[in-house]
C-alpha cells in the first residue's frame, strides 16, 4: 500500500515492508528509474529490515513539481519520510541520484543516518555540460530520446543480451517517466557537488561500483571510499544498475555490510 508525505511542493509516495520492529532501512532510486528498482533486493532484506521505498521526486507515483529540483530538495524529501514514520535514524541504501542523496544526508543531517550504502554514484555525476544537454534533449524528444542511451549506460553489453526481458522492462520504466520529473532531476544532477563536503561524512559506508560502469566509474568510487574515512568498497562486474545485473552479489555485499550495526533507536511518531 502506498503511502503519502507532503514535502516542499511535492507528495512523495513510498512503500515499506518487513518487520515494524526492524531496523529501518531507507531505499533512494536511480534517475528514470522508480522504487521497483529494488525489487530484487526486497525478499533479502525484508527478512530483517524496516525497508522503505520510495519513488525520488517527479519519477513513479511521487508527484511532479513544475520547474528544476535542487539537491537539498531531494535530501529534505528523504527526511520527511523518517518523519512521517517516526524514524530517528535509519541506514541509507541509493544507486547514482539516489546515492548523491544518501551523502547529502550524510552530510547534512548526519544524526538521521546510521549508515550509508552508496551504489554506482559519484560526488560529482558528470559535468554541467552533460546535464545541460540531456535537459536539453528530453525537453524536445521526451522520454524516447534518452531511453536507448539509459539503456546503454545501465546495463552491459553481454546482460543486455543475455536478459532481453529485464531490458524491455526497464526500457518501459524509463519511458513511463514524467518527462518534466527527469528533467527536474537531471537539474538537480548539473548542480550537485559533494566532492568538497563528502569528507565530513562519518557513519560507516559502503561503496558499491561496478566494473563496466561508464556513468559512475570505478575511479569515481575510488575517490569517494578515499574521502569516507573507514569505508569500505565492492567491485561488481556490471553496469551502471548493478543491483539489477549484479543482483545477489549486490545483496550479500549489502546484508554483510549492514549486519554488524546494532538497531537503530526509533523516536516517536
Amino acid at each position: 500500500m502506498d503511502h503519502l508525505v507532503e514535502h516542499d511542493g511535492c507528495r512523495i509516495a513510498y512503500v515499506k515492508d518487513g518487520p515494524v520492529d526492524g531496523p529501518p532501512l531507507l531505499m533512494s532510486n536511480s534517475i528514470g528509474t522508480t522504487r521497483e528498482l529494488w525489487a530484487r533486493q526486497l525478499e533479502a532484506f525484508s527478512s530483517v529490515y524496516r525497508v522503505i521505498r520510495y519513488d525520488t521526486r517527479g519519477h513513479g507515483e511521487s508527484s511532479v513539481p513544475a520547474g528544476e529540483y535542487r539537491l537539498e530538495q531531494l535530501g529534505g524529501d528523504a527526511l520527511a519520510i523518517l518523519d512521517a514514520e517516526g524514524i530517528a535514524s535509519a541506514h541509507v541504501c541509493g544507486l547514482s541520484l539516489g546515492g548523491i542523496t544518501a551523502m547529502w544526508l550524510g552530510v547534512n543531517a548526519p544524526d538521521r543516518v546510521k549508515s550509508l550504502v552508496l551504489a554506482n554514484t559519484a560526488a560529482r555525476i558528470g559535468s554541467v555540460e552533460s546535464w545541460t544537454e540531456r535537459l536539453a534533449l528530453v525537453r524536445s524528444g521526451g522520454m524516447a530520446a534518452v531511453a536507448e542511451r539509459a539503456i546503454g549506460i545501465w546495463f552491459s553489453e553481454d546482460f543486455r543480451q543475455r536478459s532481453p526481458e529485464t531490458v524491455h522492462d526497464y526500457r518501459a520504466m524509463i519511458e513511463s517517466c514524467s518527462p518534466d520529473g527527469y528533467a527536474g532531476c537531471c537539474a538537480a544532477l548539473r548542480d550537485g557537488d559533494l566532492r568538497p563536503a563528502i569528507e565530513n561524512i562519518r557513519c560507516p559506508t559502503l561503496v558499491i561500483a561496478g566494473r563496466k560502469d561508464v556513468a559512475t566509474t570505478i575511479e569515481a568510487a575510488e575517490l569517494i571510499a578515499s574521502r569516507i574515512s573507514g569505508s569500505t568498497m565492492v567491485a561488481l562486474d556490471s553496469g551502471h544498475l548493478s543491483n539489477v545485473e549484479r543482483a545477489a552479489e549486490f545483496s550479500a555485499a549489502v546484508l554483510d555490510f549492514l549486519g554488524s550495526f546494532a538497531e537503530p533507536t526509533f523516536r516517536s511518531a
